[in-house]
């Protein structure tokens, strides 16, 4: 049980309306890590992939942080000692943070398969489709979990995945962020699988300091609709950065959910692991 239930309670709400206000911002205009689950090996040549980083608007973020380091100032400062510095230790980090089903809420289960390939990570090829590769030196370590709410009393199907990547430096994670910030621009449409795309892709990026991002260092949200055969629902992506540690959560949305239901299950999802990142780092915050 934390001890500091108080601050992360005002810390979920200042994350809930921080992620609101940008979805709300890309729903009047108009995300690496995982956006599905894990792709089907007849869609999928590879073997999944979060990000975010910038200022208000995707023009001024992609210009302003593709490769930049961090910016000096920080919600958290974590122990030196506690931060990995091999792969093992990395995903001992992973497992402890990305979310199992049940921290989703009552009812959610493991979705076919729970979780990535080992020690692969989720990339956007040249063909907009979403692949997983080996490891990049970047990197040391990627877990993608992947649950669901079964659909009832008229709802459909939830999916949610919750993917946490510990990098091999700041500089890494700031720069994947980045990367997936400008994703949209260069794959307005991404293939997820053989019969799964997500499409008419927006994004917008919050720095520490920036609107309501009191919480994370960075933080990249994306919207767009999920489509499967003749059906599009509202999709969802937030990717938060904490030091080298990059958490990400899509939803997929389902008939019968509301746009803000999907943000409350992200907002909650993003809490909840960067909740428990501060915890492993034992650092001050």
């Amino acid at each position: 049980m934390d001890d500091n239930t108080g601050r992360h309670r005002s810390t979920w709400l200042r994350a809930t309306a921080s992620a609101a206000a940008a979805a709300a911002l890309l729903g009047g205009c108009g995300a690496g890590d995982d956006k599905a689950a894990e792709p089907s090996p007849s869609a999928s040549a590879g073997s999944t992939a979060p990000t975010a980083s910038g200022s208000p608007t995707p023009t001024a973020s992609a210009a302003s942080t593709g490769g930049g380091t961090a910016a000096a100032l920080t919600p958290f400062e974590a122990d030196p000692a506690e931060v990995p510095r091999t792969g093992r230790q990395a995903e001992r980090l992973a497992q402890a943070v990305a979310l199992q089903p049940q921290a989703w809420g009552a009812g959610f289960r493991a979705q076919q398969p729970a979780a990535s390939t080992p020690r692969t990570v989720a990339v956007l090829d040249t063909q907009c489709r979403w692949q997983r590769r080996p490891l990049p030196k970047t990197v040391l370590a990627s877990l993608s979990r992947y649950s669901e709410l079964p659909g009832a009393g008229g709802k459909g199907t939830l999916k949610v995945t919750a993917v946490v990547t510990v990098h091999a430096t700041v500089r890494d994670a700031d720069q994947q962020l980045s990367t997936t910030l400008e994703e949209p621009l260069r794959c307005p449409v991404q293939q997820v699988r053989t019969d799964e795309q997500i499409s008419g892709l927006l994004s917008t990026a919050s720095a520490y300091g920036q609107g309501s991002n009191t919480y994370a260092d960075d933080q990249v949200v994306e919207i767009g609709s999920y489509v499967t055969g003749a059906s599009a629902q509202t999709y969802r992506w937030f990717v938060t950065r904490l030091g080298t540690v990059t958490v990400a959560v899509s939803v997929m949305g389902a008939t019968g959910y509301k746009p803000d239901e999907l943000v409350q299950y992200a907002s909650q999802g993003t809490n909840t692991m960067l909740s428990r990142v501060e915890s492993e780092l034992g650092g001050k915050s």
